[in-house]
């Protein structure tokens, strides 16, 4: 499968510090976007042990296929998407360790949403309310379930509109890494088609940007990533930038 990305990264309009980080290898095709949390120096280093430990977990797959995964094995589930998980896996532990030492880390955590690319499939994996969309057809359709207090409100009541965009607890986080020694990895393996664009984000874009407003900006640049991308940090900054910012856009070109 043959792709072409575009990401960048925005501290907002009222943060003093970037949390967030993402990952994009070429070499192993995996684009992760992280959120960190618990403020300067300790979202920021969750986030970047999330990313350098995926990477680094491929790396070493690659040289020695017999590695110790930190999940059992799954053969309900091809051998890419156990790979993603146990990497996700991995990088949780060692957020978690490391928030062990104190210093002041000892709610360290962050989001992680990613795509690892295969021959002829893609896996989503996530944790936290990073999301994953998928744009295809003139349609923008959210494949990633937000790990969150409103969405399990969302799931179990009636919410209206106007509920949900007041909702008082927004910010609450039912599952990150580097706050438990385990957590549930969501993964999905599914086949993309020519065309398809994913858009993996922090909630520094969907919380300030609706999916009408982000599939209207992508489509409208066609196949110019780099501009689209910069064009929805800009609109997240212009409805507030109350957050970090961060942007990937993947899209398959062969499959």
């Amino acid at each position: 499968m043959e792709v072409k990305y575009a990401a960048l990264t925005d501290v907002g309009m009222k943060r003093p510090h970037n949390e967030d980080n993402f990952l994009v290898d070429t070499d192993h095709q995996l684009y992760i976007v992280c959120d960190g949390m618990g403020g300067h120096e300790k979202g920021e280093v969750a986030a970047e042990i999330a990313v350098t430990t995926v990477k680094k977990f491929f790396e070493e797959n690659d040289k020695d296929p017999l590695v110790t995964w930190p999940v059992a094995e799954n053969n309900e589930k091809s051998p890419l998407e156990q790979e993603f998980a146990a990497a996700i896996q991995a990088a949780n532990w060692n957020i978690f360790h490391e928030s062990q030492k104190g210093h002041g880390a000892r709610k360290m955590g962050t989001t992680i949403v990613g795509l690892a690319v295969g021959e002829k499939t893609m896996i989503v994996g996530h944790v936290g309310d990073s999301r994953c969309y998928r744009i295809r057809n003139g349609a923008i359709d959210q494949i990633t379930e937000d790990h969150s207090l409103l969405a399990d409100y969302i799931k179990h009541a009636s919410l209206s509109d106007e509920e949900i965009k007041n909702f008082q607890y927004k910010n609450i986080i039912l599952r990150a890494l580097g706050m438990k020694q385990r957590v549930e990895v969501d993964t999905e393996e599914f086949t993309p088609e020519v065309g398809d664009i994913y858009l993996l984000c922090t909630d520094g874009l969907s919380g300030e940007v609706e999916d009408p407003q982000m599939l209207e900006t992508v489509v409208n640049h066609g196949d110019d990533l780099d501009a689209a991308v910069h064009e929805l940090i800009d609109k997240a900054n212009k409805h507030g930038g109350r957050d970090n910012i961060t942007v990937i856009l993947v899209q398959v070109t062969a499959v």
